[in-house]
């Protein structure tokens, strides 16, 4: 790989973080995004952000001279490695990482990204570029320096460099030669209790044994072990655990492709979004997550006593999530608008009833936990149930949050079907035969409902609104969510017609009809993956997997994957990491795989 082409703004990225703080990193090892105090801040790097040639908002240690860059995750880590190779034999070692190990009873992850730096070979001559931003992008902070520190204040956050290397040449960006490891150690405004390198060195050896410790524990398939333990790991990496919320996407106004105009901010917290990630790290035995979901809701739900819930929320609970443009980015390869809040959060969107209970109701059921669903826990669902008994068949902005349009959608109907058929199952388990018979009354009239509006005879297919003669993506879900069976001929004919309108090679548009923004551009990754479940529920499982063997092809370097890719270029876009497509491969992976008993 050339410098020209190291440098190219692209999707190729790494990711760090620790579950309060998070980077991504390009494949030289240019720190391009990160936010502060939390992932939905200011991002103090935003080159990402910054058009094809950023002056401001990086971080990197350019080697002079530079031929080549290999890049890897240490094993089974949030550990990101990156050695870069110039003339003369010269090589340097980066070693990135966010510190996360328990420590005195509790858990340790501060705002703090360590990078460890070193001569690997030869005489390398590196140059420190220390860039922070603020105001997204519009100014540069003020600096104050020590003997062993620079600290940025950046408005009501200030961050502190404390490093072993010489801090007049970090500063001047003069470049240097590289005779030792340094350690830079970026984070809150604190002194560190002992000298960078040795608080650097302990925080990796802790940090590496506990991502070791955490998969080891993960419940995995037999196959594609190492792309379900990235997966795994990354949507880790976008809890906000303080809260227990969890980000849709680490990045905001990422396109969904090209000069689309649609750049949107994912640094929130989706209902939706967030049931998705718990139930797959449910299913791989990562169960911590769920508990502080729980926690994020039930204290979501306590501020609404009639139990309407708004989309999405902002990871300290906010509400009020205001959307307005940031001039001084030129977006992402200079295709903007950059976007800061996001103004769905106004938007009706039934579906997150049932996303919510979906995502609480193993906790009713899983004996591992060490405070299990009760009836208090129960009693406060029943407050959204009402609400999608209330709302199943009125009008709303759907799944794909339409901006201009409303329409009674098949899927938020769904999923207020799916809310009364779990609090029926939740009931039954505390017995509480009485809830049990009044939710089990209101799931079957939902679903005799929905039967009767959302299919279509001429189709053979249900519809993505009631009464309506076209279809989207979601469809696919109806069988995992239970309101179908895989086999049910209804089904079937709405597979065929999903693949017929919707189906390019092995990848699948969300909905083909033009929106607000004209005819989507690009295949949603999530939707190839729902396609995948689908055809393996319904026995084509050799096709399944060879589509998921397409889309593991589509992922970036180090295994990750964004919103959707094009078609016909393969060109990843969107969102980055997104936890949607992260999700996918590990809900195809355990899916697809055949049994560990086949392996002795």
């Amino acid at each position: 790989m050339t410098e020209r082409q190291a440098t190219t703004v692209s999707l190729d990225l790494g990711v760090i973080g620790n579950a309060a703080a998070a980077a991504l990193i390009d494949a030289r090892g240019r720190i391009n995004w990160m936010c502060a105090p939390r992932f939905d801040g200011d991002p103090t790097f935003c080159a990402l952000l910054g058009g094809h040639a950023p002056e401001r908002g990086f971080w990197e240690f350019e080697l002079e001279g530079l031929t080549r860059v290999e890049q890897h995750y240490h094993r089974n880590t949030a550990i990101l490695e990156t050695r870069l190779y110039g003339g003369e034999g010269a090589g340097v070692r980066i070693v990135d990482f966010a510190p996360r190990f328990r420590d005195h009873g509790r858990m340790f992850r501060p705002q703090t990204i360590v990078r460890q730096v070193e001569p690997i070979s030869g005489s390398p001559r590196i140059r420190v570029r220390l860039r922070p931003a603020m105001d997204y992008g519009a100014a540069v902070p003020d600096t104050t320096r020590g003997s062993n520190h620079i600290r940025f204040l950046l408005g009501d956050t200030v961050l502190r460099l404390t490093t072993d290397a010489p801090v007049s040449l970090v500063s001047e960006e003069t470049p240097f030669i590289l005779d030792r490891p340094l350690a830079f150690i970026l984070g809150p405004d604190e002194t560190l209790p002992a000298a960078p390198s040795r608080v650097a060195r302990e925080f990796y050896e802790r940090t590496h044994d506990y991502w070791i410790d955490w998969v080891r524990f993960l419940s995995l398939p037999f196959e594609w072990q190492e792309v379900v333990i990235r997966a795994a790991i990354t949507l880790k990496l976008c809890s906000h655990e303080e809260t227990g919320g969890i980000v849709a996407a680490l990045t905001t106004s990422i396109p969904e492709y090209g000069d689309s105009g649609r750049t949107w901010d994912y640094r929130l917290c989706w209902l939706r979004d967030a049931y998705f990630t718990v139930e797959a790290l449910n299913r791989l035995g990562a169960t911590k997550t769920m508990e502080g979901y729980l926690s994020y809701v039930t204290n979501l739900v306590a501020c609404s006593p009639s139990g309407y819930l708004q989309p999405l929320f902002g990871l300290g609970f906010e509400t009020r999530i205001e959307e307005s443009l940031a001039e001084a980015l030129p977006g992402y390869q200079a295709f903007g608008p950059v976007r800061r809040g996001n103004a769905a959060y106004t938007q009706v969107q039934n579906d997150g009833y049932g996303s919510v209970i979906l995502a609480a109701a193993q906790s009713f059921f899983d004996a591992r936990l060490p405070k299990p669903g009760d009836e208090a826990l129960f009693e406060r669902l029943e407050k959204l149930g009402a609400q999608a008994v209330a709302r199943w068949d009125q009008p709303d902005a759907g799944i794909w949050e339409y901006r201009t349009r409303e329409a009674v959608h098949t899927h938020s109907a769904a999923m207020c079907w799916a809310a009364c058929d779990r609090l029926a199952r939740i009931a039954n388990r505390l017995g509480l035969s009485e809830r049990v018979d009044h939710w089990s009354e209101k799931a079957a009239d939902i679903r005799d409902g929905i039967f009767a509006a959302a299919w279509s005879d001429d189709l053979n297919s249900f519809t993505s609104t009631f009464g309506g003669d076209f279809v989207d993506a979601s469809l696919l879900l109806l069988p995992d969510i239970g309101l179908v069976a895989p086999d049910d001929p209804r089904f079937l004919g709405t597979l065929a017609e999903v693949e017929r309108s919707l189906r390019y090679g092995n990848h699948i548009y969300r909905y083909r009809t033009p929106d607000d923004f004209g005819e989507p551009e690009t295949a949603f990754t999530a939707c190839t993956f729902w396609l995948i479940n689908a055809l393996a529920a319904v026995g084509r499982e050799d096709e399944a997997r060879e589509v998921f063997e397409e889309v593991l092809d589509h992922r970036n370097r180090l295994g990750l994957l964004s919103e959707g890719l094009h078609v016909g270029t393969g060109e990843l876009w969107g969102n980055f990491p997104q936890t949607y497509s992260m999700v996918g491969l590990v809900k195809a992976a355990m899916r697809l795989s055949r049994p560990w008993e086949e392996a002795f």
